[in-house]
């Protein structure tokens, strides 16, 4: 199980970067977080942009967070143009996993926002 406290920052953090979006961005994306066992997933939400695509919103992993609870360390991961995962190997795994947030955030690389 993902820690409630580590859940509740990403929250925090995911709500904070919707609240931040302009206006008119807010009707066609917003950012969501998918949760399992032992990772937090942050995921780009597109609204429809065209009837014959239906009326699913189109969904886009960003980044995955996968949490070992052994270690009790928080690893992140970066999604390829497969949508495979792949160990982001700029940071060291940590147990704050507000330094691995920062981290996207910042995106030095540009492998999460482009």
């Amino acid at each position: 199980m993902v820690p409630d406290l580590d859940l509740a920052r990403i929250n925090k953090w995911i709500a904070e970067r919707n609240d931040s979006l302009p206006g008119a961005a807010r009707a066609e994306m917003k950012f969501e977080v998918e949760v399992s066992d032992r990772a937090i997933t942050v995921v780009e939400s597109r609204a429809p942009w065209r009837e014959d695509f239906g009326s699913e919103w189109t969904r886009s992993p960003i980044c995955r967070f996968r949490y070992t609870k052994v270690k009790r360390e928080w690893s992140l991961y970066w999604r390829d143009r497969s949508a495979k995962f792949h160990l982001y190997d700029q940071i060291k795994p940590t147990p704050h996993i507000d330094e691995l947030v920062q981290e996207v955030v910042e995106d030095p690389t540009g492998i999460f926002w482009g």
